[in-house]
């Protein structure tokens, strides 16, 4: 069976989570340039999500989550999950007590960073996912693996994966994604006809 994998932020979402959750609670000069320098890949993705923790994890997680759920996603995208649910999940970095809403929305099994919480806050990060993880456990179950992705943070998993799509839906995919992709897209159309047509490899 085939397996897709898709990142969330920017490739079923509209626009970057960390930065729509500092802007709608007034951090966001903290968290930009640690984004700007992260996509331009001169700050590690571990490093550079420990330290937007660090500064979003004192909000409240409740407010965080229902803010989250209304975020705008890629609507034919998200069908061809939904159409598609056993043989697609999504990977991300982004907390689960953060995106537990929206996961629920997108409908399909999703793979993320753990936290703990307390007091509504979030207390400490128990693991960050690597996403490369998933897919070679997909394939060591003898599946062949989609990846489709956007940023630094998805080269390893891109370079995992059986077939591996840059997507340039939201923003240009960063260089180093490209380098590893087998295709490139940038409308949401042409990425779903590309999807549909894998489906029947």
């Amino acid at each position: 069976m085939t397996k897709f994998i898709f990142d969330l932020d920017g490739t079923i979402t509209k626009e970057e989570t960390l930065p729509l959750i500092a802007r709608h609670f007034k951090v966001e000069e903290k968290i930009e340039e640690l984004t700007r320098a992260t996509v331009a890949g001169e700050v590690p993705f571990i490093e550079s999500f420990i330290q937007r923790v660090n500064i979003l994890g004192k909000l409240p997680v409740s407010k965080i989550n229902q803010l989250l759920s209304q975020v705008e996603i890629y609507g034919e995208l998200v069908r061809f999950i939904q159409n598609n649910v056993d043989m697609c999940s999504i990977a991300t970095g982004n907390l689960n007590c953060w995106i537990e809403d929206l996961a629920k929305k997108i409908g399909c099994e999703c793979f993320c960073s753990l936290g703990e919480t307390e007091n509504n806050q979030v207390a400490r990060i128990v693991e960050i996912l690597k996403k490369e993880d998933l897919v070679q456990r997909y394939k060591a179950d003898g599946h062949r693996v989609v990846f489709v992705g956007d940023g630094n943070n998805d080269v390893e998993a891109m370079r995992e994966a059986d077939v591996a799509i840059a997507s340039g839906l939201t923003h240009s995919p960063a260089p180093a994604a490209v380098s590893v992709a087998d295709y490139v897209v940038f409308e949401e159309k042409e990425l779903c006809v590309l999807l549909r047509q894998l489906c029947k490899c």
